[in-house]
């Protein structure tokens, strides 16, 4: 485990408001990163996506505290945190906290569709975090803290920017009068995420870990898809009821 100090120096580094080109962006490396087989909480694999089975890649500003409110939701297969959204292949820690690779830190998700959907898991990912505060969440400042959704494809989309639009109102509702500035992009593949190193993966569960969520919730509740204005053809169904019996907070589930 990374002693604590490891953290504070990188937290402290430039930390720029500013998304870099791809010309200032470090070169990167071939290699991908080595993680675990299996997930130290769930104990499924890592990598990879079963047959029948979906993803997707958020980012709500504290991969740490996110990872663990998404692996706790009943239908989630699998979790990793990593990067996203920049243009250093295979960045490290270190260079995605300086804020010149571009990426924001992040949580793919695996899930279960026929235990829980898409649009479920919306509701703990608008909840869990701020989605007005631009680059940075809380007292956490810089590019790789912004709130992003990276769907995997253009259904997913559709429906991330339908919820994003309902949950304008119980933002501004909350107390919090800018726009959102979540972060919606075109569908990514796997290979657009890259997997932070070993010891950031389920990070809150391990021995010696630093209880710490950067994550700052408005409190304002997420609308049902029912409300929502979908595309037509597009649907956004709630598969499981107990998600949104819940309200979600920062990194973890109350």
């Amino acid at each position: 485990m990374r002693p604590l100090s490891d953290f504070v120096s990188l937290f402290r580094m430039g930390q720029p408001h500013t998304m870099p080109t791809k010309e200032e962006a470090p070169a990167g490396r071939a290699e991908r990163m080595k993680v675990a087989e299996k997930h130290f909480v769930l104990g499924n694999p890592m990598q990879g996506v079963p047959d029948g089975y979906e993803w997707a890649v958020f980012g709500n500003g504290c991969f740490w505290g996110g990872e663990r409110m998404f692996w706790r939701v009943p239908g989630v297969y699998s979790t990793a945190v990593g990067y996203i959204g920049g243009f250093t292949p295979n960045p490290t820690y270190k260079e995605v906290c300086s804020g010149r690779t571009g990426h924001n830190e992040a949580i793919r998700v695996v899930w279960d569709p026929s235990k829980v959907s898409f649009a479920d898991l919306l509701k703990p990912f608008w909840e869990s975090h701020n989605p007005t505060q631009g680059m940075g969440q809380g007292n956490d400042r810089g590019t790789q803290y912004r709130s992003g959704i990276y769907p995997a494809n253009a259904e997913q989309k559709a429906i991330a920017i339908a919820s994003r639009d309902a949950f304008q109102g119980p933002t501004n509702a909350a107390g919090e009068e800018g726009k959102i500035t979540t972060e919606i992009t075109d569908p990514v593949a796997p290979e657009d995420f890259y997997y932070a190193e070993d010891y950031h993966q389920q990070y809150l569960d391990k021995p010696g870990n630093r209880q710490y969520c950067g994550a700052d919730p408005t409190g304002a509740e997420l609308p049902p898809p029912s409300t929502w204005q979908l595309p037509e053809g597009v649907q956004a169904p709630v598969v499981s009821a107990a998600v949104w019996e819940d309200t979600y907070a920062g990194c973890a589930l109350r």
